[in-house]
């Protein structure tokens, strides 16, 4: 007999919730997980794409996408509803601005070389007779830089101009990003402790954190508060309400605007909704608070549906790349992927070991970032700090406003052979620019100090 009404998106995510149950099970029982602190949801993602590739389990891959397309412009939205208090839940002020500009600095100097690594391999291999799609080595800095949501939203975009398994490639930058933050990440972080570099001397990781899973009985974080009266309306409900209202404000912008535009660039800018969809929360939460309504979107619940929705994203992300397409294009995503992840360790290294104060803490936090994305670099500094009592935690947050115009205006220029119809050269050159700019602005700073000792 057949069911009265349509369950295909529901059972996709059944099965995207199973995976994620898997990768926690995982995570609390196999000693090689632990060892490299991979996420839950990075487990069950590669779970579920092994049941995907094996012929276990059928999904359509671009139902994935979907999900995951939208899980991250979610994540975007809620970022930008959150309320960002002067002082954390322990009442510790935020110290200062330079750690978090040196980290905006770094994402800077590596958004863009990765940029110009991987638009120099596309001409390399064009000389050779592998024609790659211009914006092909763009990718990179999408999947390594920002993460499985831009790379997704970027690439499942330029596929709609020409660039056949764009969604695909990008997400499978972002995967090798993730193997980089993790295998080289960890092993980087304990060596450090081991020559004596953590601020604190080095702690060991509670059992809770490598599990994954906390203890009965355990002090925790509060989730949030309640802001609206039970009696009245659910306080989860308010807060995903405020979620949809911006969701639908930014698709009938978007669509209104891509009305105006020619079809190949109306066809991008959907890979911006996250964008958008940031901006018009960030208007809503300004709009609340000059109206003294402010306290109801309580950044406790929408913290914790950010990342709800990016666990979800990552899962299903990495369950829609598709083997097929990555095994043609093995070999420039090989050479892209490894001369980016060399060249961007050696980078965080170099720059680590010469900023002042807290070294080991702020190069964990920001190599994770720049190879995987901000959940990657607080893992790594859990490792150095596990309790988080140096002030890097804070800092990666405050980090993201400063690193905004950098990477909102990377993300801008690696459109520029599509939009504006410049070479893959002059694309580059302007990446190599804001290299320029961004050391220049460490210098003049004083964030470049002496080598720290071994």
């Amino acid at each position: 007999m057949n069911a009265p009404f349509e369950f295909n998106s529901m059972l996709v995510f059944a099965w995207l919730s199973f995976f994620l149950i898997m990768g926690l099970y995982l995570r609390a029982r196999v000693a090689f997980i632990q060892k490299f602190l991979f996420p839950s949801c990075l487990v069950g993602g590669f779970a579920g794409l092994v049941a995907m590739q094996t012929g276990l389990l059928n999904i359509e891959t671009g139902t994935l996408e979907n999900f995951g397309y939208h899980f991250f412009n979610v994540s975007f939205i809620s970022v930008g509803l959150t309320r960002n208090d002067a002082e954390d839940e322990t009442g510790a002020k935020i110290a200062g601005v330079k750690g978090p500009a040196w980290m905006a600095l770094i994402q800077g100097l590596t958004f863009p070389m990765q940029a110009v690594i991987g638009g120099l391999f596309v001409l390399i291999f064009g000389a050779l007779g592998f024609e790659l799609f211009s914006t092909f080595g763009f990718l990179v800095p999408l999947g390594f830089n920002e993460g499985p949501g831009q790379a997704l939203s970027i690439g499942k975009a330029w596929e709609a101009v020409g660039f056949a398994d764009g969604a695909t490639i990008g997400l499978t930058f972002a995967a090798v990003g993730y193997f980089f933050s993790f295998f080289v990440g960890v092993p980087l972080v304990n060596y450090g402790m081991r020559k004596g570099r953590a601020f604190h001397g080095g702690e060991n990781l509670s059992p809770d954190c490598v599990l994954g899973v906390f203890s009965p009985g355990v002090d925790c974080e509060n989730a949030g508060k309640l802001t609206i009266h039970s009696g009245n309306a659910e306080t989860m409900a308010f807060q995903a309400a405020l979620i949809g209202v911006v969701y639908g404000l930014t698709y009938a912008f978007i669509r209104m605007a891509a009305s105006f535009l020619p079809p190949d660039v109306g066809a991008i800018l959907w890979g911006f909704f996250f964008f958008f969809g940031l901006g018009a929360a960030l208007v809503l939460k300004k709009i609340m608070s000059l109206a003294g309504l402010g306290h109801i979107a309580d950044p406790g619940v929408q913290r914790r549906i950010t990342g709800w929705s990016v666990d979800y994203l990552i899962v299903a992300t990495v369950m829609a790349i598709q083997l097929r397409v990555v095994w043609e294009y093995i070999l420039p995503i090989a050479a892209i992927s490894i001369a980016v992840g060399l060249s961007t360790t050696l980078v965080i290294i170099w720059f680590g070991r010469r900023v002042p104060g807290y070294s080991l803490e702020r190069t964990a936090a920001i190599f994770g970032t720049v190879t995987g994305t901000v959940s990657c670099g607080l893992l790594l500094l859990r490792i150095v700090d596990p309790e988080f009592r140096t002030p890097v935690a804070y800092e990666i947050a405050v980090m993201n406003a400063f690193a905004l115009p950098i990477v909102g205006g990377g993300t801008v220029l690696v459109n520029a052979p599509l939009w504006w119809g410049w070479s893959v050269w002059q694309t580059m050159l302007v990446f190599v620019g804001v290299m320029a700019v961004s050391l220049i602005l460490l210098l003049m700073l004083g964030l470049v100090g002496k080598k720290a000792a071994d």
